[in-house]
């Protein structure tokens, strides 16, 4: 039977007991006795019952018990605020007022849990017809797929229920990055915190069972993003008011329900609406920005949701994050990407428990001051401002930071390479403006990372004029002392370079953990396969401006070689012709994307051999698409057996710009 909503609160309480012990000491043997009380209780499909309107006893009592345990919650979280500004005489008192209401709650919940059916009503057919066709117009086959994913909604467990809905909140109808919206799980308390064990390695593993359910895909031209299809991504939205979700797509004037806990406003183009008290987690997006009357709304909101654990705003072009921001004691996920931010907020140094602070896309002279180094629980910290390379400059004493798993974004100079070599825990790691200055350094500190997956390094970029669309971007950007990074990280899963190579360093063949390699204006005049053929694990491969030759020979791919390729992308603007694949190379791989190569003319020979490629996206001149046009293209052949083949067209003299179309029309 499916875990329900009665799962999740003790899951917060031992949360609060992990990070607030001082606190909490007084009154941990009741918040134990509430933890037990609630864990006997077991599962039951009472939230089911709520999301298809029962009347009945059953859904009576559940709906009892969620609203009780609402606000056990809201009161815990509100005592936390309140200890934090009291005095230690005025602490002891609110303590034993809490201790008491404690007992209140356990004898409140032991009552409803006493009035529990012994026996769960059945899920009906026509109950979930009846919910559907008031929820949807009705299409009898639209019906039939409807039904089908209700019925596996209703049988996840209900932190799974819950992943799904903020799937489809977090990001809307498109794609979002996958890490983004483990972090956002993580900071919802939808996985268990235990000791000694990663709270993202388990969210990663929620979304893998949702991929593997089908109601979550990944976008195969962007691998690490995502999407809710359909008839899910419909369903969810039928769903969300018994889940006390609230979603406006077209204008934040949009009434939000007192009742409403997890609040997303999309497209948002005036202000953002009051919101009750208790919210602990607001999206809010724009298409242009923010509003000047939206910004000012904003100090309103943060000071009435005191309760808030995700704050997220996207492309909403802030100039500046009101102070109120730092009372929010709860806050674990901040993020404010697309702004126009120079400096956070003195009072961003009280976020004691916050998890991941997103500030890419900031200002052009944002830099980062000392009041982060506060952030002892701080576990993701992403960075990116639009100007130079994109680096930004963090105080010394960043490796204080011993939580810190993310770090992208950073300058590594002025000492901060060596501190890089203290911070043992990091998983992901990205440094931009790499220079002669501290480029051993720096190496020489990430070979100490045995904990990390992820590694992107930059190259500092010559200053000298150019034309910022060229694929001569970065050709004279060499990347420094790269021979002496001899031993990358064992457990290295992702690797990007981006600058220009002299050669393919060899230590990439020796990768045995790579899974996804993204070589970025290498400008590499041999060939860049070459020892990377034989990687047991490669799955993704981006070669981005990476060989500047204007033809690929079948040695580039040969038989056997990239045993576990799905994902092939290659930008150029000097390749010309691919001439033969050989039968029996990339022999599971998926999708096939050429982008900005204008030149390309002649697709290889041998492609019609590839029985496992289900993807061709092309951006190429017409000639090409002409031939391979299954309108007596004489290239056709090549490409017929493939699902899906789509081409973005570029016509000048036709009065638009750029088109994606299937091939198969």
């Amino acid at each position: 039977m499916a875990a329900s909503f009665v799962t999740l609160f003790p899951w917060t309480l031992n949360s609060l007991l992990l990070q607030e012990n001082e606190i909490l000491l007084g009154v941990k043997d009741q918040i134990e006795l509430l933890i037990s009380q609630l864990d006997a209780a077991g599962s039951f499909t009472g939230d089911v019952g709520m999301i298809l309107g029962r009347e009945s006893g059953h859904g009576s009592w559940a709906s009892e018990l969620r609203g009780m345990l609402r606000q056990a919650e809201d009161f815990v979280d509100d005592f936390v605020i309140r200890a934090y500004g009291q005095t230690e005489k005025d602490r002891k008192d609110s303590i034993a007022e809490f201790g008491k209401e404690l007992q209140n709650i356990n004898s409140r919940i032991s009552e409803i849990l006493n009035r529990r059916p012994p026996v769960e009503t059945p899920m009906m057919l026509e109950e979930i017809q009846q919910f559907l066709r008031s929820t949807f117009v009705y299409d009898e086959e639209k019906e039939t797929d409807l039904v089908s994913c209700m019925l596996n909604y209703i049988n996840l467990p209900y932190d799974l229920k819950l992943s799904l809905l903020f799937c489809r909140v977090f990001l809307g109808r498109y794609g979002e990055r996958i890490d983004g919206l483990v972090r956002v799980l993580v900071a919802e308390g939808l996985v268990q915190e235990k000791p000694g064990e990663l709270m993202e390695d388990k969210a990663q593993k929620n979304i893998d069972k949702l991929i593997i359910l089908g109601m979550i895909e990944e976008l195969e031209d962007r691998w690490d993003h995502f999407k809710v299809p359909s008839p899910y991504y419909e369903l969810s939205m039928g769903v969300m008011k018994a889940e006390d979700f609230s979603m406006s797509t077209a204008n934040s004037d949009s009434v939000v329900p007192p009742t409403a806990r997890h609040v997303s406003i999309q497209d948002a183009d005036n202000t953002i609406p009051n919101t009750n008290s208790f919210l602990p987690s607001l999206f809010v997006s724009a298409k242009d920005g923010l509003s000047e009357a939206s910004s000012h709304c904003l100090r309103n909101v943060l000071h009435n949701a005191k309760l808030l654990r995700v704050l997220d705003f996207k492309n909403t072009q802030l100039k500046s994050l009101p102070y109120e921001v730092g009372k929010l004691v709860h806050l674990r996920y901040l993020s404010v990407r697309h702004s126009k931010l120079n400096e956070l907020p003195e009072s961003i140094s009280y976020l004691r428990n916050l998890q991941t602070l997103d500030i890419c896309w900031s200002g052009h002279e944002f830099e980062l001051s000392n009041e982060v180094l506060n952030l002892v629980h701080l576990r993701h910290l992403k960075m990116f401002q639009p100007r130079n390379d994109g680096e930004v400059r963090v105080p010394q004493g960043i490796s204080r930071l011993r939580n810190l798993q993310t770090l992208e974004g950073i300058y590594a100079g002025g000492g901060i390479a060596k501190e890089l070599g203290f911070m043992t825990q990091l998983r992901s790691l990205e440094v931009r403006c790499v220079s002669d200055d501290h480029a051993d350094e720096l190496y020489f500190s990430v070979m100490k990372l045995s904990m990390l997956r992820k590694l992107s390094l930059t190259v500092e970029r010559e200053r000298e004029s150019y034309d910022s669309s060229s694929s001569l971007r970065y050709e004279n950007s060499i990347f420094p002392c790269l021979e002496s990074f001899s031993s990358p990280p064992p457990l290295l899963q992702t690797l990007e370079l981006v600058g220009r190579l002299i050669e393919m360093p060899l230590w990439l063949g020796s990768m045995e953990n790579l899974t996804t390699l993204r070589l970025c204006y290498s400008h590499l005049s041999e060939n860049p396969t070459t020892i990377l053929q034989f990687l047991p694990d490669l799955k993704y491969l981006l070669m981005a401006e990476a060989y500047k030759g204007r033809r690929m020979e079948k040695e580039f791919f040969r038989a056997g070689g990239f045993s576990k390729l799905e994902h092939l992308y290659i930008t150029s603007r000097d390749l010309v012709e691919w001439a033969e694949i050989e039968e029996g190379a990339l022999p599971s791989l998926k999708c096939l994307t050429f982008r900005n190569c204008l030149r390309l003319m002649v697709l290889p020979e041998g492609l019609q051999h590839m029985a496992t490629l289900q993807t061709l996206n092309l951006h190429g001149q017409e000639d090409l698409i002409r031939r391979l046009s299954p309108n007596g293209g004489p290239e056709n052949y090549k490409i017929k057996h493939i699902p899906l083949v789509t081409y973005i067209g570029h016509t000048l003299t036709s009065g638009f710009n750029h088109r994606r179309k299937s091939l198969t029309e």
